[in-house]
């Protein structure tokens, strides 16, 4: 007997739309007598059930059911009849995303005259509209001369305050699943009624919060951003509040008493962890009190930390020696409860490097990171709550020695940057799928660091050796589209994101250089470039040699206008909002390692 299959024309290609948290059931339309078992496939990957806990083909139809639907299960899903793979149905999964939104401050207070912005950042797909409420009622920005709207939205200026601004002003966003309120308060007063407690209570407030802490020879410098100010110095002599030791003790030999600092997070707005490679330990910082309280041995040559928020530990990265001869991952788990922290040794060997996806607005939970070899063709996936090997991706077949990774939840890609050989071209980054852990591939035609932004839309790839960077986006399909390159000859250090201030879930990216003194300003939704002159030059990768970036630049997190840079000896404060510096900082030797503090 002949197998005869069909598909009707009308439905080769199928959408489905399904909001995050349900579930969703994908049915194969191809028919036909003695029709083959149905073989489903996710970008190209034939889906093996047994392997995945979320997606299943249970029932009699061979349908596809994913029991909980999140944004990584976007993409594209073909079905065919086992050994007819020339007749395939595509299903293209949309995921809808309710509107998250952070508002920004919760409360201020100023006098009349000057002028306020409340600050509204929503997240969701589609992008959400954004409008406001004061004590309830619509405003309407077209009757007042005072009150203007910016980024779509995402800002609400009033250019002269009056006593009766006073108000709630509450932010809304909406997009076709959901919405998602909050207050912002803005009260006016004269300077003559502010209260002693609201003097007090502000000052308290703001002294810690909103800050820069650089990490430097000169031990730890705390800066305003927007007065340029010094807030506070914690010098080298200092001591540690539990064990009077000092916090960079003399090295016999050396004429000044010097810090040495490699990499440091901010936990929770409470603390910061930073480690000292020289004293073979990781001090903790009280940020309320702007003291080191206590210090944690732990292996030799601590270089790299990673605060992961969904399991509230730090992971610690130590090399063993400067050749990174015998690397041990460690972690500190409670980390933000600060009460008698521990270090536990974690079972994994020879681990070079770490990835831990970031969290973001609409990912509040990671399950899954990843411990890399310098030398090893693979990349090996951890349970961060178990700390216990998950399995081994082997990226021999594509000749690839993993150097960096990134990850975008829209789509649930992760992007792997390969090392380079020591003749030849920057080789491709290599796309895996986080839903199947399998290789799809490379990444279009695009090598170099992979950087992904906040939200998960933009990735933005630098290529040091050619100079080009890549500017791709991820679809509400899940697809990454090429969006452009850009030509230029920064060879890029490091490289961040700064919400637009013009256009609502938009970005600039500021970008620094390894060699010189430049740094690179991208208006990433049209490629408008402009590049900020002579802020000296970088510290040489010999005075730097925890990392491969010699120049950090650090944002200010969601609703900040600053950035910061370091030179050799100084550091530069940049104004995001304007693309202009700020100020210079000088006196600030090797301050690579830098945390910022949002509101405390």
């Amino acid at each position: 007997e002949v197998v005869r299959l069909s598909l009707p024309e009308d439905q080769r290609v199928t959408v489905t739309t399904i909001t995050v948290g349900l579930s969703a059931v994908l049915t194969c339309s191809i028919r036909g007598a003695l029709r083959p078992p149905i073989v489903w496939k996710r970008n190209g990957v034939v889906l093996n059930f047994l392997d995945l806990e979320d997606i299943n083909d249970f029932g009699e139809d061979d349908s596809l059911y994913i029991t909980k639907v999140t944004t990584i299960h976007m993409g594209n899903y073909t079905c065919h009849a086992y050994g007819y793979e020339e007749l395939y149905q595509t299903h293209i999964l949309q995921v809808n995303v309710p509107p998250v939104i952070r508002v920004y401050p919760e409360t201020q207070a100023q006098e009349p005259g000057v002028s306020a912005s409340l600050k509204c950042h929503a997240e969701g797909i589609p992008n959400p509209r954004i409008t406001w409420l004061k004590n309830g009622i619509d405003i309407m920005p077209k009757l007042s001369k005072q009150l203007s709207l910016l980024a779509n939205g995402s800002e609400l200026h009033i250019s002269s305050v009056r006593y009766e601004d006073t108000g709630a002003y509450t932010c809304i966003a909406k997009n076709e699943v959901g919405v998602d309120e909050d207050i912002s308060s803005l009260f006016i007063e004269d300077s003559a009624r502010k209260t002693l407690a609201n003097i007090l209570w502000r000052e308290e407030g703001l002294s810690v919060g909103n800050m820069f802490y650089v990490f430097s020879d000169d031990g730890i410098t705390v800066l305003q951003p927007n007065e340029c100010e010094i807030r506070r110095h914690i010098r080298p002599e200092e001591r540690i509040f539990t064990s009077y030791e000092e916090i960079c003790p003399r090295v016999e030999g050396e004429d000044t008493q010097s810090c040495l600092w490699a990499s440091a997070v901010n936990v929770r707005d409470k603390y910061i962890y930073v480690t000292q490679p020289k004293q073979n330990r990781v001090m903790i910082i009280d940020i309320q009190t702007q003291k080191a309280i206590q210090s944690l041995d732990v292996d030799s040559l601590p270089t790299k930390l990673h605060y992961d928020k969904s399991h509230d530990q730090v992971w610690v990265l130590s090399w063993g020696d400067m050749r990174q001869s015998s690397p041990t991952l460690q972690v500190i788990p409670e980390a933000s409860t600060g009460e008698d922290p521990r270090v536990i040794r974690t079972p994994f060997e020879g681990v070079d490097d770490f990835f831990i996806p970031p969290t973001n607005l609409i990912i509040n939970h990671v399950r899954f990171g990843f411990i890399f070899n310098q030398s090893k063709h693979a990349v090996h996936k951890i349970d961060l709550e178990t700390v216990t090997h998950v399995k081994t991706i082997n990226l021999k077949a594509r000749g690839c020695v993993p150097q960096a990774m990134a990850y975008t939840h829209v789509g649930g890609y992760y992007l792997v940057q390969c090392r380079r050989k020591r003749s030849g071209a920057a080789p491709l980054q290599l796309i895996i799928d986080s839903v199947t852990d399998a290789i799809i591939g490379p990444n279009g035609a695009v090598s170099g660091t992979p950087h992904v932004s906040p939200d998960g839309r933009y990735l933005v790839s630098a290529d040091t050796d050619s100079g080009t960077i890549t500017v791709q986006a991820l679809t509400v399909q899940g697809e990454i589209k090429l969006i452009y390159d850009l030509k230029t000859n920064i060879r890029v250090s490091d490289l961040t994101f700064q919400p637009s201030f013009t256009e609502g879930n938009q970005y600039y990216i500021y970008a620094t250089s390894h060699l010189q003194t430049d740094v690179l300003f991208v208006e990433l939704s049209t490629g408008r470039m402009n590049v900020l002159k002579n802020l000296k030059n970088p510290m040489t990768s010999k005075d730097w040699p925890w990392s491969r970036y010699n120049r950090i630049v650090k944002d200010s997190g969601l609703f900040g206008q600053y950035l910061i840079t370091p030179a050799k000896d100084s550091l530069f404060v940049i104004n995001g909002r304007q693309n202009t510096l700020r100020c210079e900082v000088s006196g600030i030797r090797r301050g690579n390692t830098v945390v910022w503090v949002g509101e405390v």
